[in-house]
Order: C-alpha cells, then structure tokens, then sequence
C-alpha cells in the first residue's frame, strides 16, 4: 500500500503522521528531531512510503540532507504554499499540522523547494557575517554622530578611517563627552577590524573559485556579487530558460488581472533579498563607473534617459541576472562587443 508521510519539525520534537493514498491516517506519532529516529519511524510503519514532506525552515535543509542520504522520498515544500493550505484547519497544532502535510503530499498540491548544497550555504554565511558587520558599523557611528550633535559637535561626512580621526579630534574639543564616545569608537574600530577580515576571505574565495571569476568578467561585478549568485542560485540547471531568473530574484513587475482590470505595478521584490541588492549595486556600477562602453551599458543609458536611472538600474540588475545565468550555463565570460 503507498503511504505518504508529513513531518512537523521543531527543534526538539517532530510529529510524524502517515496516511494512505486515500488520506485516511494510518499512523501518528512524536518522535526526536533526529534524522535517524525519524528515518526509523518512517520505516517501521511505512515501508511503501512515495513521499515524505517537511516545510523550509531553519533546520530544513539539514535534515533534508539526512533523510535523503539514508534513501527516503523526502521533499522541501514551501512554507507560505503550506500554510495557506493548513489555514483552513480550524485547531492549530503540530499534530494538525503534520496530518495536513501528508495530506498536501497526498494530493501533490505542493510546492517543491530547491535545497542548496552545503557550499551554498557556507558562502551565503560568510556574506551574511560581513553584511552583519557592515550594519553594527553604521549603527554606531550613527549612535556617535547622534551624541555629538546633541551638544552641537558635527563630524561631517566621512569614511572608513577618516570617520574614526574625526571623531577623536571632536573628544578632544569636547572632554566631557569622551568617556561616552570612546566605548563605542573602540567597539566600531574593532567591528571594522574583524569586517575588513571577512572581506578578505570574501575576495580569496572568489579568486580560487573559476565560475566566480568568469562572472567577475562582467563589468559592474565582484567578488560580493559573484559569491552571492553562486550560492542563491546554487544549481543553474533548474531554470529551464535564463529570462525566468529575473523573476526568481524578484525584479520583475508584479501584475494583476482579472476581469477587464488589467495592470503592472513595482517589481515583485520575492526571493533573495541580498543577491537582489548586489544585482542593483552592480547595475549602478556599470551605468555610473565603468568607462567602458558596451552594449549592455548603452542599453541601459537608453532607459535612463528615457525612464530615469532607478528603473534603468533595476532593468540593467534583471538583465545581469539573465546574462549571468547564460554564462554559467554555457560555460562562456562576457562580450563586451557583438563580434
């Protein structure tokens, strides 16, 4: 008898229900979050299981991992697809819940998730570390800039290390306020320390990796950017045509129709939030920095001057998406020239 199985994972317990191709339950029960319990839940009471499904989240891509190396069916379904449907269950409970997803792998209305590979994930952690730092550094020398205007003490616009000698020249005109700013200019050195190591790693990584220096033949492209897209986009060969990435990252507008209403609105801004931003960055880049004419540039400054340049950034980000795409596909770097 096929059987299809629904886990409701948490961090320690995960609830397990078994029904068969009819939906009736054959099975519940509570077992450790352990890819080896479950695994042996699953093949005590379901043998002829054809899928097991848990919905993306912290842990997911872990314990997908595990699961599939010990040979079970398991599939990653999408929690906002998953959720619309257990919202019509009027008790919420983990029991509940792993009942309706055997039952969404029952019915296969699902939506299947990509899991990444574990590389994927360690460059996406190394990013997130850098970015985090990024962000604790502004924090504070917006917290510093704050207590010194309070007292009508400007620093100005400033960068990097010249934030940092401008700022002590302001405790020396106000010592009353150095033994408050000195604490949080010593915590930004060192976050600016330990950010300026994690950027160094991020460019050693993009030299030693050859899909990550052809991308970087893209003008406008470096080593954030081309990190970022090997680990969101992980496997290229899921996207049958190179267009439909643009969507993926959400830099495609959003569209409503029905009836005789009929309209596009902004872009849809789903999907990887910090490949997007890069993409823009690098858009940015292109239009703004490179010297270099070609024909994605000239492009792009048709829109500009037609559109503006937020719209032309946004058009160059979805077609450096698309571009990058094909690259990695054909296992080509980029043409500046027709010929």
């Amino acid at each position: 008898m096929t059987t299809f199985v629904g886990l409701d994972v948490s961090l320690k317990e995960t609830s397990i229900c078994i029904v068969d191709e009819a939906g009736s339950v054959i099975k519940e029960g509570t077992v450790l979050s352990n890819p080896g319990r479950i695994a042996d839940y699953v093949g005590d009471h379901a043998s002829a299981v054809s899928r097991i499904g848990l919905e993306s989240g912290p842990t997911s891509s872990w314990l997908w991992r595990e699961l599939e190396a010990r040979g079970l069916p398991v599939v990653c379904i999408d929690a906002r697809h998953a959720s619309a449907a257990l919202s019509m269950q009027i008790n919420k409970s983990d029991r509940n819940d792993a009942l309706g997803i055997a039952r969404i792998m029952q019915t296969g209305w699902f939506r299947k998730v990509q899991v990444k590979s574990e590389n994927s994930h360690r460059i996406r952690a190394l990013l997130n570390a850098r970015s985090l730092l990024v962000k604790m550094r502004r924090d504070l020398e917006n917290q510093i800039r704050g207590l010194f205007k309070t007292f009508g003490l400007v620093i100005g616009r400033a960068n990097g290390g010249v934030f940092l000698k401008r700022a002590y020249r302001v405790c020396e005109e106000a010592p009353e306020l150095a033994g408050i700013a000195a604490p949080l200019l010593a915590a930004r050195e060192v976050i600016d320390r330990e950010r300026a190591n994690l950027e160094r790693q991020v460019k050693r990584l993009a030299r030693e990796n050859a899909q990550s220096r052809a991308f970087m033949t893209v003008p406008g492209v470096g080593p954030m950017t081309s990190l970022a897209y090997l680990s969101g986009i992980d496997d290229p060969s899921r996207f049958a045509r190179s267009r439909t990435v643009g969507a993926y990252l959400g830099l495609t507008p959003r569209r409503h129709a029905s009836g005789e209403v009929d309209w596009s609105g902004r872009i849809s801004k789903c999907g990887d939030t910090m490949l997007r931003t890069y993409l823009f960055e690098a858009a940015g880049v292109l239009l703004t920095r490179t010297k270099q004419t070609c024909s994605l540039k000239e492009w792009g400054m048709a829109i500009a001057a037609r559109s503006g340049g937020k719209k032309a950034r946004v058009a160059v980000a979805r077609k450096l998406a698309v571009i990058l795409h094909r690259m990695w596909r054909d296992g080509t770097q980029f043409q500046w020239t027709t010929a």
